[in-house]
């Protein structure tokens, strides 16, 4: 009988829910993670201290690794103290820099990595790369998928609410990234994953028709599952495929021309796949995207995010540059700079009357 089914690489455990973290203990437990408690738990100077004293008492065999940034650098600091621990698994408690470089340390030392996110910032909390700065600016690692994923909510709600915007924008983006996929596979052949393309799709379309607040319990509940079920489409697929476009050029621009300006990656990545939208001629959906980031106070016009259109401009000419081989609306319509911004000054017109109306 011929295998007809994959194997698919995904956690052995997903927990979100309020309160999550009270069973963080009991999920460590399980003997497919740790069976002697010997684990080493990355954290971060601030809030990590924090969760820290909340959290050893029901740990007392864990080893606390306060981890300064999120440089490649401090990822193999990291690995090189916890080389000689003689660890079970890695636990990577905090925010996206922090989980990042607990997945490399992690994948660096042959170690399997629990992900305890304490907030919603991007889909990196579940994905196969771990994203840290470097001397030549920013670089993408290929590491293992995490063992077990734990959200608590009530963690969540507690950090700035900035955070969870900038998770509603790199999650509306799968949508744009899926359509770039798509139109690669009509242009050039590009083989598409199906089921990789499914997942990321849904993903940003539960967050887009959720009528909820990023107050609401519901609609963080969506927007953490939304996050997991992009970073297991990307294991999928086995790239970055299924999230990264036109989106995530524009936004990969912003950072490197202007670096000590830019916004959070979900801020630019959801501005850019409005606009991608629109540049696609899906004009529906562009200014319905753009209505839900305006309402959950996400920017939609490059001008909230303190650029000019001329800078803009600039930014979406270069983007195309920073994923050679990747081809996208951006790719396929090699526009000049005065098209590009007649193309800006067209959406700009639309989602203004968008969100004004």
């Amino acid at each position: 009988m011929p295998v007809l089914t994959r194997l698919i690489p995904s956690p052995l455990v997903v927990d979100i829910r309020a309160g999550a973290l009270d069973d963080l203990a009991g999920v460590l437990a399980d003997q497919r993670i740790s069976s002697s408690g010997k684990l080493a738990i990355a954290i971060s100077g601030g809030s990590g201290a924090l969760l820290r004293e909340r959290l050893a008492p029901a740990l007392p065999g864990a080893s606390w690794y306060e981890v300064d940034g999120g440089t490649l650098d401090d990822a193999i600091k990291l690995a090189d103290r916890m080389k000689s621990g003689h660890y079970d698994a890695v636990v990577g408690l905090g925010g996206g820099k922090i989980i990042d470089c607990a997945k490399f340390a992690a994948a660096r030392i042959g170690l399997p990595l629990v992900a305890v996110a304490t907030n919603l910032s991007h889909d990196g909390l579940c994905s196969p790369v771990a994203t840290l700065d470097n001397d030549a600016g920013r670089g993408s690692y290929g590491v293992p998928n995490p063992i077990a994923v734990v959200i608590d909510l009530d963690v969540i709600r507690e950090a700035p609410v900035r955070f969870v915007r900038s998770g509603i924008g790199d999650a509306l983006s799968n949508i744009s990234a899926v359509a770039d996929w798509e139109l690669s596979n009509r242009e050039t052949g590009e083989q598409i994953d199906g089921l990789a393309a499914a997942m990321a799709r849904q993903a940003g379309e539960a967050v887009l028709r959720h009528p909820g607040g990023v107050g609401d319990d519901g609609f963080l509940q969506v927007l953490a599952e939304g996050l997991v079920l992009t970073g297991i489409s990307m294991s999928v697929a086995g790239d970055s495929r299924p999230a990264s476009g036109a989106c995530h050029e524009i936004n990969h621009a912003f950072d490197l021309l202007f670096p000590k300006r830019a916004a959070s990656h979900g801020e630019q990545c959801g501005l850019a796949a409005a606009f991608a939208m629109r540049l696609r001629g899906a004009h529906e959906e562009s200014e319905h995207m753009a209505e839900v980031l305006h309402r959950h106070g996400l920017p939609v016009l490059p001008e909230e995010i303190g650029f000019t259109v001329d800078e803009f401009v600039q930014v979406v000419e270069f983007a195309p540059k920073t994923r050679p081989g990747r081809y996208t609306i951006l790719e396929h319509l090699d526009l000049s700079s005065d098209a590009i911004r007649d193309a800006y000054a067209d959406y700009a017109k639309a989602v203004s009357q968008a969100i004004s109306g």
